[in-house]
């Protein structure tokens, strides 16, 4: 999973507002492969991803992908 063959794909979004401590920090991850978009948090050394579904519980899509 991990290496240069694969460095590209994971996209990141910046999520954080403004307004959040500087401790916390939000991002939306894209597989560019699939299009599943990911929810990464980190507040001060900790943090976890996790998928981000619709309201059926299947993944959500970036635009673009199907």
């Amino acid at each position: 999973m991990f290496g240069k063959e694969n460095e590209k794909r994971f996209k990141n979004y910046n999520a954080t507002s403004k307004k959040e401590s500087k401790m916390m920090s939000n991002y939306i991850v894209v597989d560019e492969q699939t299009g599943v978009q990911y929810l990464f948090s980190a507040i001060g050394y900790s943090g976890g991803m996790t998928v981000l579904v619709d309201k059926d519980g299947k993944p959500l899509l970036a635009d673009g992908y199907k």
